[in-house]
């Protein structure tokens, strides 16, 4: 089974504004609202794919049984760990500019943190976890790297979609996956990333260190995967960018739907890039229709080649 881990959840409320006016009142012309945290974003996006996933973390209140219910109608299976307080409301204000207001987070208390703990204690070596964003300041900071330890013991896959201090620490750690974006990447190795041939210089160094699959997003440039025994180059399709927010998670969820169905690297890197730039030409997360219409247009080259 595939789980995914949302430590801090939230709703996702979409506004758009024609022209925002900081200290002034603005009226939004459209509102959504959706179950946010990019673990629950992976989920949502291989549940499109065909994939089935089981959602981890934690709820509390109102907002949290908003998320809890909206996943049930997705038939998205969940295992929500209840605490005190309310699931955050973060505010992503759409107008000329894209604006993110992200609300705090409930309080975990240590005897909620070993209840997740003992859920991962039960992975096996046939399950792959995800954990996805931030680690709430409730929690110890190296809260993720207590999970990679269980799962390098239990020989269960991980994947990690995070960043700061929170991806510092995994390196080194036994990881099926990570997907920095280009400037991430650079903050790791205190370097300048700005070209592809960079992005996979400082991609190889990570799978030196324990990394089976290392995907650097690089936004409108392109994306680039390294390999045990291969580095590519993908461009990203050419659309209007709407929604910036979930389309790195998508490209998690592209990436581990196509490989959970047996196909070779190449191609679920394809995949990661067409969900993620679908997710991208989007309002909410994409759908299967959304990836096929691009995959076509992706074209991959190796960078090896390039450089001779």
């Amino acid at each position: 089974m595939i789980y995914t881990c949302t430590l801090n959840p939230s709703i996702d409320y979409i506004m758009h504004v024609d022209e925002f006016e900081g200290g002034s009142l603005n009226r939004a012309k459209e509102t959504f609202f959706y179950p946010g945290g990019k673990g629950i974003n992976v989920s949502r996006v291989m549940k499109r794919l065909g994939v089935e996933t089981i959602a981890l973390g934690y709820k509390a209140g109102f907002t949290g049984a908003f998320i809890q219910e909206s996943l049930e109608k997705e038939n998205i299976k969940s295992e929500f760990i209840s605490t005190e307080g309310k699931t955050r409301v973060n505010v992503k204000l759409k107008s000329s500019d894209e604006t993110e207001i992200n609300g705090p987070g409930p309080v975990i208390t240590e005897e909620q943190q070993n209840q997740l703990i003992g859920r991962i204690k039960e992975m096996t070596d046939e399950d792959t976890l995800i954990i996805a964003g931030s680690v709430p300041s409730s929690l110890p900071n190296d809260f993720y790297v207590t999970i990679a330890k269980l799962c390098e013991e239990q020989g269960t896959k991980l994947i990690a979609d995070t960043s700061g201090s929170a991806l510092k620490q995994l390196i080194g750690s036994s990881l099926h996956l990570i997907k920095p974006n280009h400037h991430e990447l650079g903050d790791l190795f205190q370097a300048e990333v700005e070209t592809k041939e960079q992005a996979a210089h400082y991609g190889r160094k990570l799978f030196e260190q324990g990394v089976s699959h290392v995907i650097v997003s690089m936004g409108g440039q392109g994306a680039v995967y390294i390999g045990e025994d291969v580095q590519l180059f993908a461009e990203v399709p050419k659309g209007q960018v709407k929604n910036s927010v979930g389309a790195g998670d998508s490209m998690v969820a592209g990436f581990a739907s196509a490989l959970h169905k047996g196909e070779p690297v190449e191609e679920a890197f394809r995949f990661a890039v067409a969900s993620g730039s679908a997710t991208a030409f989007q309002d909410d997360l994409c759908q299967k229709e959304d990836v096929d219409k691009l995959l076509n247009e992706i074209s991959l080259t190796s960078i090896e080649e390039e450089q001779k």
